[in-house]
C-alpha cells in the first residue's frame, strides 16, 4: 500500500493500515514534517461533551454545507469523531487543558465549563466556540498550534512504526494496470535520481489541496493540486470543483498569514477603515457567519473603500488573553511589527480551503480500482457547498481511517505487479511542454474565480486557459510562487502569451452543464525541518528533482480550468460559490455534478 501525502489523513492511514498488517509507504514530495495540516490553527471539532451531540453536530455541519452536504458522510463524520479524538489521544496529542479562574482569557475558560463534566469533559479538555457552531466544541493543542501538535504526536508514532517513508519524491502520475485500466497499480515518482515507479495493490491520496491556484493563500508552497490532477489525468471522477473556500481573515501583508476563526469566537469584531463594525449588517450571526458570508462581507466591504483591507479587532481579549491563547499568531504579529493587543490587525479574504477533489465513498474508494483519498484532495460529500469551521482535521482523521480498513476488505489478491502501463493521457508534462508562468495564473483566478465570480469573467478565464493566452514560464525558475501585492492581487488581468492549449493537455469534456458541483490537510510541503527521530520507521530522502516547479504548475493549470469550468457551470450562487449574475440561490440545483476525464457524463447527486 502506497500512502501519498503526510499530513493528517495520511499519517491516519498509514499507521491504521500498518496496524491492520499492511507493507505500507508513505510518499511526500518534500520533508515527512511538512504539510497543511501543520498549520491548522483553529483547532478540531467532535461532540465530546454532555452538553453535545452527534446529532447538534451533524446539523451544523448540514447548515454549513448549504444544501449539498452528503447527509449520511456528515453522520459518518460526527459519528466516528469522537472515536478518533481518542485514538490521536492515545497516540500522544495532548489537548488543551479546561482553565480555572477565567482571567483574560475567561472567555475560552467559561466555554469549556459551560455543560458536560467538571473543567472541560472527562478528560479535563478545554474547548472553544467558532463561527456557525451552536455549540462549544472545538479542541485545541498548543493554543492555536493544533495542526502542529497533531502532526508531531503521529510523527513520533510513525517513526515506532514499521512504516517506510519516502520523502523529496514527487508523485507526477498514476499507474495504470496494463490488462485494466480502470485499476490503479501504483504511481510514478519523480525524485533528483530521476523517475521511478512504485508498485501496490492500493494507493490512497492524501496529497492536500490547490490554494496555491490563487493570489492570496493561506496554504504552504506545496498546495498544487498534485493528486486532483494526476486522479483526473487517470480518469477518476472528480466533484464539487467550484467550490473553495475562502477564509475571511488572512494578514493583509505578503505572506496571507491565516488569523484563526477562534479569535472572533473569543469576542473580536471587524471594521471598515472608520473603525465601524459591518457584519452585523450582513448577517445576523455578525462575525461568527460562516466563512463564505464573513469572507463575501469583507470583500463586498473592501471594494467600497476602494480596496482597502478590513481591520480586525481583538484589542477586548487583552495582551495576556492574546498570548495565552494564540501564541503562534501573536508571535507572527510582532514579527510582522503589529501589536495587536493593542490596535486592530488589517486582514482580508484568502484562498483555503478546497471543498471539490476526487470523488469518494464512505471509506475512501474512488471510481477506480485501488485508488482511494482523503483529505482535502478528496470529496466525500461532508463539506458541500462550504465547510465547518474546524472540521478539516476531523475529517482527515475520520476517513483516513476509514480508507485504511476499507483497503484490508477490498484485497482481491490480484497482484500490483504485473505489466503496469501510462496511458497517453496520464502523462506529466516534459521539460519541453509549455506551461503558464505561475503567478500569472493565480493573478487570472483570483480575479476571475475568487470570492466573487460573474460569467463573463469566467468565460474570459476559461478562454484565456485554452487559447494558451497566459505567458509561458521561461524556465523552471519562473514557476516559483507570486508575490502577494494588494495592487496585483485585485487587478485580476493576465499578461498575453502564448502557451500550450489546456484543452488538448487536459481532454476535459464537461458532459453537460446540468446543475453544477458542490479544502488542508494533507499534502506535503516543500521546504525543510527535521523529519523525524532516528530508527523506527525506514525513511529515505531522495531529493527533489528540479523539474517539481514546472510539474506543480502544470497540475495547478489543470484544476483551474476544472475549477473555472464548474463555477461557469453552476448558474446560481451557493456557499463559497458567488456569481454576481446569478446571486440567488437556485433550489432545483441543490445536487453536486461530478465529471470524468473523457467521459460525456455527468452524475448529480
Amino acid at each position: 500500500m502506497v500512502v501519498v501525502g503526510s499530513g493528517l489523513g495520511g499519517l491516519t492511514a498509514a499507521l491504521r493500515a500498518s496496524a491492520l498488517g499492511h507493507s505500507v509507504t508513505l510518499v511526500t514530495k518534500g520533508a515527512l514534517d511538512e504539510s497543511n495540516s501543520r498549520y491548522a490553527q483553529g483547532g478540531i471539532a467532535a461532540a465530546v461533551f454532555d452538553d453535545d451531540s452527534v446529532e447538534l453536530h451533524v446539523g451544523d455541519t448540514l447548515a454549513a454545507g448549504a444544501g449539498l452536504s452528503v447527509h449520511d458522510a456528515v453522520l459518518a463524520l460526527c459519528t466516528d469523531g469522537a472515536l478518533r479524538i481518542q485514538d490521536l489521544a492515545r497516540w500522544g496529542v495532548e489537548f488543551d487543558r479546561a482553565e480555572v479562574g477565567g482571567g483574560a482569557n475567561s472567555g475560552f475558560a467559561d466555554a469549556a465549563r459551560a455543560g458536560g463534566p467538571a473543567a472541560g469533559g472527562a478528560a479535563g479538555w478545554a474547548r472553544g466556540l467558532e463561527a456557525a457552531h451552536s455549540r462549544a466544541r472545538v479542541l485545541h493543542a498548543g493554543g492555536d498550534a493544533t495542526g502542529a501538535a497533531i502532526v508531531q504526536a503521529l510523527l513520533a508514532r510513525l517513526a515506532a512504526s514499521d512504516v517506510k517513508v519516502v520523502e523529496q519524491a514527487f508523485v507526477a502520475d498514476l499507474l495504470l494496470a496494463s490488462s485494466d485500466e480502470r485499476r490503479v497499480v501504483g504511481v510514478s515518482l519523480v525524485t533528483a535520481a530521476g523517475v521511478s515507479d512504485l508498485r501496490a495493490d492500493a494507493v490512497v491520496l492524501a496529497s492536500g489541496g490547490a490554494g496555491q491556484l490563487y493570489e492570496f493563500t493561506t496554504n504552504p508552497l506545496a498546495a498544487t493540486g498534485d493528486g486532483l490532477a494526476a486522479a483526473w489525468r487517470a480518469g477518476a471522477r472528480v466533484q464539487d470543483l467550484e467550490f473553495f473556500q475562502f477564509h475571511p481573515t488572512a494578514l493583509a501583508m505578503p505572506g496571507s498569514f491565516l488569523i484563526s476563526e477562534a479569535v472572533r469566537g473569543e469576542g473580536a469584531v471587524l471594521l471598515d477603515a472608520g473603525g465601524r463594525r459591518f457584519m452585523a449588517a450582513v448577517d445576523r450571526r455578525a462575525e461568527l457567519a460562516p466563512r463564505d458570508v464573513v469572507a463575501r462581507g469583507i470583500f463586498d466591504m473592501m471594494a467600497g473603500q476602494a480596496g482597502l483591507p478590513a481591520l480586525l479587532d481583538a484589542t477586548m481579549i487583552g495582551a495576556a488573553g492574546l498570548a495565552r491563547r494564540f501564541p503562534t499568531i501573536t508571535a507572527a504579529m510582532r514579527a510582522a511589527g503589529l501589536d495587536w493587543a493593542s490596535e486592530p490587525i488589517p486582514v482580508t479574504p484568502a484562498a483555503h480551503y478546497f471543498m471539490g477533489g476526487i470523488a469518494t465513498d464512505l471509506d475512501g474508494r474512488t471510481s477506480l480500482e485501488g485508488l482511494y483519498a482523503v483529505g482535502e484532495v478528496a470529496s466525500t460529500g461532508v463539506h458541500g457547498a462550504n465547510r465547518l469551521a474546524s472540521n478539516s482535521l476531523l475529517e482527515a482523521a475520520v476517513f483516513g481511517w476509514r480508507a485504511a480498513t476499507a483497503v484490508g476488505a477490498d484485497a482481491t489478491g490480484s497482484s500490483a505487479f504485473d505489466d503496469a502501463s501510462r496511458h497517453d493521457a496520464v502523462r506529466p508534462p516534459s521539460v519541453d511542454d509549455a506551461v503558464p508562468e505561475r503567478a500569472a495564473l493565480q493573478r487570472l483566478m483570483w480575479g476571475a474565480a475568487g470570492v466573487e465570480r460573474s460569467g463573463e469573467t469566467l468565460a474570459a478565464a476559461l478562454d484565456a486557459l485554452d487559447e494558451g493566452e497566459l505567458p509561458e514560464a521561461a524556465a523552471v525558475g519562473a514557476a516559483a510562487p507570486v508575490g502577494q501585492t494588494g495592487e496585483s492581487a485585485r487587478s485580476g488581468h493576465a499578461a498575453r502569451a502564448a502557451a500550450a492549449t489546456l484543452r488538448q493537455n487536459s481532454g476535459f469534456t464537461d458532459g453537460g452543464a446540468d446543475g453544477g458541483a458542490d479544502g488542508g490537510a494533507d499534502g506535503g510541503a516543500d521546504g525543510g525541518a527535521d523529519g523525524g527521530a532516528d530508527g523506527g520507521a525506514d525513511r529515505t530522502a531522495a531529493g527533489t528533482a528540479p523539474r517539481t516547479a514546472l510539474l506543480e504548475t502544470a497540475n495547478l493549470r489543470d484544476v483551474a480550468r476544472l475549477v473555472v469550468a464548474a463555477a461557469l457551470a453552476r448558474e446560481e450562487s451557493r456557499g463559497a460559490h458567488f456569481r454576481r449574475d446569478f446571486a440567488r440561490t437556485d433550489p432545483t440545483l441543490a445536487r453536486s455534478t461530478s465529471w470524468a476525464r473523457k467521459v460525456n457524463e455527468h452524475a448529480d447527486r
